[in-house]
């Protein structure tokens, strides 16, 4: 071992080139096995933050700090001001951005839990005040776009934005405004309506993937009548799937409820930043007591 250590020998020519061929494809092998993260971001630039598990879909909050500002309603056209939500680091790109509207009568601060939540798994949340609390769905729904308009044209947080990739949701006529706006705006990437009232039963012109989340006990807005309907008439095409909460009342979405946290993240994550990661959540989708009924139309990447 010791005169292997000091003497040097020099392969032949042919044993050189066998050597170097060998090479060649063991790294040819390691190249389509791992990939360089170069490419593999190249493939979904819009993916933030880590490997999702339910433990983080769980917590109270996700991975990115956030910070939050008032927006005056004084300051705005088109709908009653809020609040914004967002990610403090761009370290990772720009965000998605998500306009929330609260129920009829209901003003933002009955929904205020959502928007440090999805903000902190890198979404630009605002959350509105309407123009009236008495007013409409298809009022609700143009104020929800009104609002997108603002992120990203005038409010401060406007360069953290990426203004392609725009989501609307909302609690009972604000998440039958949801569907309004996404009706109107088929640019849309994601609609979430929680326990949504319309008059309106009919969205097979909806072509926004599209969560319902119902509760199994309202009776302001009976899932008979407004949330299974409104799933059934929306197209397969569209991407969509129905949550319906054992024993929830209407007023579900006005505290903190895990179940509907973590299918609304799961399903902007993949349709807002098209990250097939999140699948997982919702194919075959949630289980368990607190879960009455799930349907899906099961997205494929």
């Amino acid at each position: 071992m010791s005169s292997a250590a000091t003497t040097t020998v020099r392969p032949r020519p042919a044993v050189r080139v066998a050597r170097l061929a060998v090479a060649a494809v063991l790294a040819a092998v390691g190249a389509l096995a791992a990939p360089p993260a170069a490419a593999q971001a190249a493939a979904n630039p819009y993916e933030r933050g880590p490997a999702p598990t339910v433990a983080l879909l769980e917590a109270s909050r996700g991975p990115f700090a956030t910070a939050s500002q008032t927006v005056s309603s004084l300051s705005v056209t088109g709908f009653g001001g809020g609040v914004i939500y967002y990610p403090t680091s761009t370290s990772e790109g720009t965000f998605g951005a998500v306009a929330i509207s609260p129920g009829y009568t209901a003003a933002w601060s009955s929904l205020s839990w959502l928007g440090p939540r999805i903000a902190s798994h890198g979404f630009v949340v605002i959350g509105i005040e309407t123009n009236s609390r008495l007013d409409q769905p298809d009022s609700r729904g143009r104020q929800l776009l009104a609002a997108l308009d603002y992120l990203v044209e005038r409010s401060t947080v406007r360069s953290r934005i990426d203004a392609s990739r725009l989501a609307v949701a909302g609690h009972s006529m604000g998440g039958g405004g949801s569907l309004e706006a996404a009706i109107s705006r088929p640019s849309l990437q994601a609609a979430v309506p929680l326990a949504p009232w319309n008059l309106d039963k009919t969205w097979s012109d909806l072509q926004v993937p599209t969560l319902i989340i119902g509760g199994e006990s309202d009776s302001v807005a009976p899932v008979s009548s407004h949330s299974e309907p409104f799933y059934t008439s929306i197209p397969a095409s569209a991407e969509k799937a129905y949550l319906e909460l054992n024993g929830a009342s209407h007023f579900f979405p006005q505290t903190v409820n895990t179940p509907t946290a973590r299918q609304t993240v799961a399903w902007l994550k993949r349709f807002v930043d098209d990250d097939t990661r999140y699948e997982q959540f919702l194919c075959p989708g949630p289980s368990g007591s607190a879960i009455q009924e799930y349907r899906n139309t099961c997205p494929s990447a």
